[in-house]
Parts: C-alpha cells; structure tokens; sequence
C-alpha cells in the first residue's frame, strides 16, 4: 500500500469515527419472537441516519465495512426529504468488522460507553450467552446502561419475572 493510499486511508478513518459520534447509534434491542424458547430475541444493530441529500455517506461506510444495508424510511409529514439507515445486524459483521472498527479507532464522545457496553453484548453473544434466561437477563441489565437509559422491556415482561 503506497503512502498516499496509506494517508487516505487514515483520513476516512478519522472520518467514520467522527460521522459516527455525531450520528451513529450502537443499540441492542429485545423483541418478542415466538419462535424463539425464551419468546425473545436480542437484537444488536450499528446504525447510522442521514436524510436524502446525504445518503452518499452511509454509501462511503458500506462501501468501507463490506457489509451491511441501507434502508430507506418514507416519511409522510411535513419533512421534505426520506431518511436513509445504514445498519449492520449481522453478528458476524458487527463481530468481525464493526467491533474490531471501533476497539482501534476510539470514539471521541460519551457514545464511547455505548460502544463498550455494546461490544461486549456482541462478544457474550458470540459465545452464545444469549440463549440462556440467566443471559438474556445479564444481556438485558447491559443495555438499561446504553442510550437513553431505559428500562429493559423483556426484564419487565411477565415472562422474565416467572
């Protein structure tokens, strides 16, 4: 790799990390799903949102990442422009590629403590700790410390408390 190749290559780097502290999200979700034995699934996702007029962007982080989709979200109020979702959902590729992204190249706001807690959601799931209760529950008591700081539905479902 020559140095001027070397030399962007950093310089898109430092650029995701900053995209992604003003408008990426690392989220883990429960949903209900009967097929699953707990009635449960954990649901890990990288996404990041832009409207129309930037949609080039979340095309630069498939492009750099290999992986993931964009998804289009019409909007019918009074906003003139869709919102456009890069998201990765794949546990492989938050595993092998999103994770190992961002455990190089830190984040620079409090979406850092998102990204720590997050990671090691993905690496317990890796393992496969989700697929017990007591894991979901450990899983579960994680993410009530990302975000916005809510309570988690599924340790609050009559399911869970049994």
């Amino acid at each position: 790799m020559s140095a001027a190749n070397q030399q962007e290559r950093r310089e898109i780097e430092s650029w995701i990390v900053g995209f992604t502290d003003g408008e990426g999200c690392f989220s883990v979700s429960f949903i209900r799903n009967a097929t699953n034995k707990s009635g449960w699934q954990v649901f890990p996702e990288f996404v990041i949102t832009q409207g129309a007029k930037s949609k080039k962007a979340l095309e630069i982080f498939r492009e750099y990442f290999k992986c993931g989709k964009i998804f289009v979200n019409k909007r019918y109020d009074n906003q003139n422009e869709y919102l456009y979702r890069y998201c990765v959902r794949s546990l492989n590729d938050l595993s092998m590629k999103i994770t190992p992204f961002f455990k190089s190249h830190k984040l620079k706001t409090a979406k850092e403590n998102d990204f720590l807690i997050f990671s090691k959601v993905i690496e317990l799931m890796v393992k496969q700790i989700h697929r017990s209760d007591n894991g979901m529950r450990t899983i579960a008591r994680m993410t009530e410390k990302m975000n916005r700081k809510k309570k988690s539905r599924f340790l609050e479902s009559s399911e869970t408390i049994r």
